[in-house]
């Protein structure tokens, strides 16, 4: 499937920016099931400086700074995806037979275990703590000797269930505890409780921010603008050693995949939840990968417009044309 994202972020300040410094995560990434063809960044006023680096986390962000008085910030990206079908829940001995509890085991310290990347996805983040009221939402799903896959599919369908979606019954900074307490949010809030159920049970997992295809109203034409960014998780799987490998220690080394979940739509599948997604950015929670962050001086409130349109190619391009 072919998609072209159009994210457009308007800042608009009650007296001058002077000055200002921002850091960006608006390029879509190469994964296993889609590929980045095209990719425009376009800022206005033109900046002083910018630059593309990798993060840690292998996502691709942008550096930029204004160094001239302005009143009004325009950030607009805008990509072209190839994205193709996920694979579904996988089958064979080697799923099957794989706990959540030897998940649990895997990243348990032991002596001279060699070390695993993904265990780094355990522990609590900034928007993401660990707290004993993740792990009793999460126990009702985490049947003993349960397959992991069929224990993490039965917590997303939980979320799914019980928790209400509603725009703007929270904020970007509503903590994920306080989220889980009135049982309401939106995908980011989704995405945190998540996050924090899988890791208060020894099971590593990491936000992933992205673009979901959405159909307008029956009847109505889609606007421009009147989608929105995305979040889900991804939950990491380790394998057993490998005894084909003649180096005894490669044959040791860790090796795993990860499982996309989507508890806002009760999705899920191997390298993404579907073919209508696009993974933007992928990092322990949003504050790794919020699209657009920085630093002013001036400007000392502002107004904020954001808009994002998912669509195929031709059909974007019809509509901006109009």
């Amino acid at each position: 499937m072919l998609l072209r994202i159009l994210h457009r972020t308007i800042y608009n300040y009650q007296g001058s920016v002077n000055m200002a410094q921002h850091m960006v995560h608006l390029t879509p990434v190469n994964t296993g099931s889609q590929t980045l063809l095209e990719h425009t960044l376009r800022i206005s006023p033109e900046p002083a400086a910018r630059n593309q680096t990798v993060d840690a986390y292998g996502n691709l962000r942008t550096f930029f700074s204004l160094q001239s008085p302005h009143e009004t910030l325009m950030v607009e990206a805008d990509s072209l995806v190839e994205t193709s079908v996920p694979l579904p829940l996988p089958d064979g001995p080697e799923w099957e037979a794989l706990s959540w509890e030897q998940v649990r085991e895997h990243f348990r310290y032991r002596a001279k275990a060699p070390y695993d990347p993904a265990c780094e996805f355990l522990f609590a983040s900034p928007y993401v703590p660990r707290d004993d009221a993740f792990t009793a939402f999460a126990r009702p799903a985490f049947k003993p000797d349960l397959p992991v896959l069929e224990a993490v599919r039965a917590l997303m369908e939980r979320i799914y269930n019980d928790l209400t979606y509603e725009s703007e019954s929270t904020e970007v900074n509503t903590p994920a505890l306080e989220a889980l307490e009135q049982g309401k949010g939106v995908c980011q809030d989704f995405a945190h409780i998540m996050l924090g159920c899988l890791r208060s049970l020894g099971l590593p997992a990491l936000y992933v921010s992205g673009y979901l295809l959405t159909l307008p109203p029956p009847g109505k034409p889609r606007l421009v603008g009147a989608d929105g960014s995305h979040a889900w998780v991804s939950l990491y799987l380790p394998l057993p050693p490998d005894d084909t490998v003649a180096d005894s220690e490669a044959a040791f080394e860790p090796r795993g995949t990860w499982f996309d979940f989507d508890p806002t739509n009760n999705r899920c599948g191997w390298g993404s939840p579907g073919e209508d997604y696009v993974t933007l950015a992928t990092g322990r929670d949003f504050g790794d990968v919020s699209p657009m962050r920085g630093v002013i001086q001036g400007g000392a409130q502002h107004t904020l417009d954001v808009g994002v349109t998912v669509a195929p190619p031709e059909e974007l391009g019809a509509l901006l044309k109009a």
